[in-house]
């Protein structure tokens, strides 16, 4: 039985229980938690009832992109899951996107989710993005991020072939990583909400928007070239 590695970055976030709950509760058996504390000063004492039922690891605060890899350096896995430590999973997130990743055949796929708020209240149950076929998906994934990171479960010897997320980048590390991927590996989609996504007002995407955005361009700038080229074999396929 493959095992799964779970893998939750945790900077001073008052939900670090609740997810580590969630990661603890899934229906598939073979997983294991890491929880990489990325130099917290605050909610550290959330995490003393679960320590020994999950793997955790210290470091200076280096941010979310340096905290997913040394997490990923440390999985014993055969697959790699993240989770924010502000969001939660659906208890039966791993065995059923396991079972549609054997299905299909893919080393990397990706769900829908539900947002929930500050109380954990789902206020959107679908609030994926679908598209059509591969030529859509590429075109907007070129101008915008359709994955939500904390959905994506890929196997463990993608890092080893395209590298790890880029720690230079504060807020797009999945983004470039997702740019990377698809140069190798077709994104196979989930329809079924699998994770919930928490708004809240103390998200780094909200208070950093202005950062986040010269961090998008700069990317797309990188990869436009690569993408389009993507586009243009897929159209070249289908005419």
């Amino acid at each position: 039985m493959s095992r799964v590695s779970i893998v939750i970055p945790f900077y001073n976030c008052p939900y670090i229980d609740q997810a580590i709950e969630s990661a603890l509760n899934q229906t598939y058996p073979n997983i294991e938690v890491i929880v990489v504390n990325d130099g917290s000063t605050e909610y550290t004492e959330k995490l003393t009832p679960f320590l020994k039922r999950i793997v955790y690891v210290e470091k200076g605060n280096g941010g979310t992109a340096s905290a997913l890899n040394l997490g990923i350096l440390n999985a014993t896995g055969d697959y790699i899951a993240w989770l924010s430590s502000d969001d939660l999973y659906y208890k039966d997130k791993v065995s059923k996107q396991l079972n549609f990743m054997r299905q299909k055949n893919t080393p990397i796929s990706y769900t829908n989710f539900s947002l929930i708020n500050e109380n954990t209240h789902v206020f959107s149950e679908f609030a994926g993005k679908y598209f059509m076929d591969k030529i859509s998906f590429l075109q907007f994934l070129l101008v915008s991020n359709p994955i939500n990171g904390c959905t994506v479960m890929m196997n463990k010897k993608i890092f080893s072939e395209i590298g790890f997320f880029n720690e230079k980048l504060k807020f797009t590390q999945d983004y470039d990583f997702w740019l990377r991927a698809v140069q190798h590996y077709e994104f196979f989609y989930m329809h079924e909400a699998l994770v919930k996504y928490r708004i809240h007002n103390q998200m780094g995407t909200q208070r950093f928007h202005e950062i986040l955005i010269k961090e998008f361009e700069m990317i797309k700038q990188r990869y436009d070239s690569a993408i389009g080229k993507l586009i243009t074999k897929e159209m070249d396929l289908h005419n």
